[in-house]
């Protein structure tokens, strides 16, 4: 049986391979990221490399990514206004530029699901499986969450609009290295998903992990706040789309890390099929 430090250790271990460092550089870490090791006399010396960004010109570099952002959005805005079906947000989307992740996926992740569910389930980004498949929450993550969804009488296949499930994320492109996506990259995507949930028009919504909620609630609570309680979606970039009824709760990726935390989505589910009987 392992004890606590050999657990504490594999699940460090296994977030690291969850965020894409599974190359050994050295035996041992490097404090300085901006030194290099070179070496004397055969004997290795760590080097400070003379080119390192002087931290002095950090704010400056902040205020131009930030304003970059900015532009960027405004695009998104703009571009998302003049679609009126699923169809084109998708195309447009994904012609898109202004989304660097574009550049390293392999497939376009747009949705799965019923359209006409009353249901719509949101993810904060496409991991390795779904950017191979080019559908959101496949594998053993959408595996497990076809699970969580049966279980209260759901399910993404189904034709009936009262069990159905619609399914995306807010990120249509899977970050480097199943990284988290940056708050920049959910602030450009935040147009085009805002538009998404009002085609879909769902009645419900659910939001899956911190990031997702985080992003649609414009909070900065963590999901362990966030969850257990009603929150009424409000549209930041659509001035006359209605608020939607929505619950948060944690992601599967993050269950299969941390399966104790199975009970507290149990009751979330709970929670939703109660909210939808009144």
């Amino acid at each position: 049986m392992q004890n606590l430090d050999q657990q504490a250790y594999i699940a460090a271990l296994e977030w690291h391979l969850d965020h894409g460092a599974n190359e050994l550089v050295e035996n041992s870490p490097v404090t300085d990221r901006s030194a290099k090791i070179v070496l004397s006399d055969d004997q290795p010396v760590i080097e400070k490399n003379k080119n390192v960004i002087d931290t002095d010109l950090l704010p400056e570099i902040q205020e131009i990514n930030i304003a970059g952002s900015t532009q960027l959005k405004q695009k998104a805005y703009e571009l998302a206004a003049k679609v009126s079906n699923l169809e084109d947000l998708a195309e447009v989307i994904k012609n898109f530029d202004g989304l660097d992740v574009k550049k390293t996926a392999t497939n376009f992740v747009f949705s799965d699901g019923n359209p006409g569910a009353k249901i719509m389930l949101i993810g904060e980004a496409p991991g390795a499986d779904e950017d191979r498949a080019g559908k959101p929450f496949v594998g053993i993550c959408g595996q497990l969450l076809d699970k969580i969804l049966i279980c209260i009488g759901l399910d993404r296949k189904s034709e009936d609009i009262n069990q159905a499930v619609y399914i995306s994320n807010v990120l249509n492109w899977r970050p480097p290295g199943n990284r988290t996506p940056t708050p920049q990259e959910m602030d450009i995507a935040l147009p085009f998903i805002e538009k998404h949930i009002a085609l879909i028009n769902p009645e419900y919504l659910i939001f899956c992990g911190g990031v997702a909620a985080q992003t649609l609630l414009h909070s900065r609570d963590s999901i362990s706040k966030l969850r257990g309680v009603v929150h009424q979606y409000q549209p930041q970039t659509l001035q006359t789309a209605k608020s939607i009824p929505a619950v948060a709760t944690y992601h599967p990726a993050y269950l299969l890390r941390t399966p104790s935390q199975k009970a507290k989505v149990w009751q979330d589910m709970l929670f939703l099929k109660n909210l939808m009987r009144k």
